[in-house]
């Protein structure tokens, strides 16, 4: 098989397991069940919070370095302005696709964040590898320096499930920079680290087992380094603080939840390189490579149909979190079926033959 469709079809792969925990912890999130349920099963569905997005984000950065490769190693100018075009009508079609959703009161969207991932990355064609890196770690560092000196609650209620003031110019820059549900301060590094990783072209077949173990060793240790943290630090600053400080979940995002997303996002990958290696050919692999390759449209899908039928029946904020957890799953399901029988005839998803026609 050739490596580079396999690795290829391996993203797609890795993005459709990204979509499903994406779909299982905003179900969650929408049917504000949380803390309901059994402990096992909070301990389950709370393995996607923040995992799922980090991996959708990293994919992003890799896709875009290898789009925008021809136009890299050429650096021929024409071939630079249409990457950098293409990639600015893309971040208007997201970031209206977003604010679109926003409008529908779905406050967990990352779609306009993404926008502004594809600005970056239209600015960054022909820099050098080594400041992307730069980039990452200086926006990793100041994210973590922003936690000490801003109030991150600022802007939200008390339980985090609205942002009183998203519509304002400082509420949504806020949001946007420093404590929305995706900030750029640091969700711009999992980008970026997906943009570098994808330049350097050594995510194959060959060093899948490689990837595998450091990625896995990397979860390990900053999951562990988190776990020390906070423990040493609790009697002195207090077990909030140093979870505030120090905890690898998603809000606050701190340096240590960063490293972590990274290193467990890799391993999806390492994992999809092997699955899509040896069973690519099953019926249940190809549809969830479709599944995949239309993650727009379901992204979108989830919200407007998933989240819109709850609220249409009356029980959007009123579901258990084994509800949320089998609901998701069911969707994930049917997804994976409409992939399948519209692949079979269209070559991409409603959502992404607009954005194709559009961008």
């Amino acid at each position: 098989m050739n490596q580079s469709k396999t690795r290829i079809t391996a993203f797609d792969f890795a993005r459709a397991l990204a979509i499903f925990g994406m779909i299982i912890v905003n179900y969650k999130i929408a049917m504000q069940a949380e803390h309901s349920g059994p402990k096992w099963l909070q301990s389950i569905a709370g393995l996607f919070e923040g995992r799922a997005s980090a991996l959708f984000v990293l994919l992003a950065g890799i896709g875009v370095a290898l789009m925008t490769s021809k136009a890299r190693s050429s650096m021929s100018r024409e071939l630079i302005r249409q990457s950098r075009m293409g990639l600015y009508k893309r971040a208007a079609f997201l970031f209206i696709a977003g604010v679109l959703l926003l409008f529908m009161e779905w406050s967990a969207d990352i779609l306009h964040y993404y926008a502004v991932f594809m600005l970056v990355a239209a600015v960054l064609i022909t820099v050098s590898d080594r400041l992307i890196i730069v980039l990452f770690l200086t926006i990793l560092s100041l994210s973590q320096v922003f936690l000490l000196l801003f109030d991150y609650s600022k802007g939200w209620n008390s339980n985090f499930t609205v942002y009183t003031d998203f519509w304002t110019l400082e509420g949504f820059a806020r949001n946007l920079l420093f404590n929305g549900f995706h900030p750029l301060f640091p969700w711009l590094c999992f980008f970026l680290i997906g943009l570098w990783i994808g330049r350097k072209g050594w995510i194959t077949n060959k060093n899948r087992s490689k990837l595998l173990l450091n990625a896995l060793l990397g979860t390990v240790i900053f999951e562990s380094m988190s776990y020390i943290l906070v423990k040493w630090t609790s009697p002195s600053l207090g077990s909030e603080a140093a979870l505030y400080l120090f905890g690898t979940k998603p809000m606050p995002p701190t340096m240590l939840y960063v490293l972590s997303g990274i290193s467990s996002a890799l391993a999806i990958i390492a994992v999809s390189l092997y699955i899509v290696d040896k069973w690519e050919k099953f019926a249940l692999t190809q549809a969830i490579i479709y599944t995949g390759q239309l993650s727009f449209t379901h992204y979108y899908g989830h919200v407007v149909i998933g989240l819109g039928l709850l609220q249409l029946i009356g029980y959007l904020e009123n579901g258990s979190l084994a509800f949320a957890v089998a609901y998701g799953s069911l969707y994930f399901v049917m997804a994976i079926a409409f992939s399948y029988m519209w692949r079979k005839q269209i070559s991409r998803g409603p959502i992404e033959l607009l954005m194709r026609k559009l961008c």
